[in-house]
C-alpha cells in the first residue's frame, strides 16, 4: 500500500511536468520524522534549468505550492482514508530553505507574546505553510506554553499565536440543557 501511494504520487508530478513541456524525474521518500501517510516528491533540479526552477517555485513559492495542492487533491480524491496520503513537493532545496525561515518566523513570535503577553498575528501566509506553523507550536517542546489558531479569509488568513490557556485561565463553559440534551 505505501509502495502504491508512493508511485502514484511521483507518476501524477512527472506526467504533470511532462504535460508542461518539462523533462526531469521526480523522487520519492517518506521521511522518518513524519508520519506514515506523507510522503516528499522531489522534483530532480539537475535537468532543469535556472529558470525553469524559478517558474517552478514561483514568487514566494507560488507555483510549488499550487502544484502541491494540485497533487495533494488529484491523488487523493475518491480514496478511501487509508489510501489517503499527503504529499509534500521540493524543489531546489526550497521546502528546507522556507522551514527553516518559518521557523525563525516562530521563535520571533513566540519572544514577542512571551514578552507582551499579547496576541501576534502573522502576515498571511499559505495554507501549507499556516499548518506547518501550527505543527511547530503543537509539537515542539520550546511552544508548550502558547497557542495558535487561524483567522480571516483566504487570501488574508493570518495565523495567530497567543499565550495557552491554563485550566485554571480558561473562561468557564455554560452548562448545557440537560433536559434538551444540550
Amino acid at each position: 500500500m505505501t509502495d502504491q501511494r508512493l508511485e502514484r504520487g511521483q507518476q501524477w508530478l512527472e506526467k504533470l511536468l511532462s504535460l508542461a513541456g518539462i523533462a526531469t524525474t521526480v523522487d520519492i521518500q517518506q521521511p522518518e520524522h513524519t508520519s506514515a501517510a506523507n510522503y516528499w516528491l522531489t522534483i530532480d533540479r539537475d535537468k532543469l534549468t535556472p529558470v525553469q526552477i524559478e517558474h517552478l517555485i514561483g514568487t514566494d513559492g507560488a507555483t510549488i505550492d499550487a502544484i502541491q495542492y494540485l497533487a495533494n487533491a488529484s491523488l487523493n480524491i475518491h480514496q478511501e482514508a487509508d489510501l489517503q496520503a499527503g504529499y509534500t513537493i521540493e524543489l531546489d532545496g526550497y521546502r528546507h530553505r522556507r522551514a527553516i525561515a518559518l521557523k525563525a518566523i516562530a521563535d520571533e513570535a513566540a519572544t514577542r507574546v512571551r514578552t507582551t503577553g499579547k496576541e501576534v498575528i502573522l502576515q498571511p501566509m499559505s495554507s501549507a505553510e499556516r499548518r506547518q506553523m501550527h505543527t511547530f507550536f503543537d509539537t515542539e517542546a520550546d511552544y508548550q506554553d502558547l497557542a495558535t489558531y487561524s483567522r480571516g479569509q483566504e487570501p488574508d488568513r493570518r495565523l495567530v499565536i497567543k499565550l495557552a490557556q491554563t485550566p485554571d485561565d480558561a473562561p468557564p463553559q455554560p452548562a448545557g440543557d440537560l433536559e434538551n440534551g444540550n
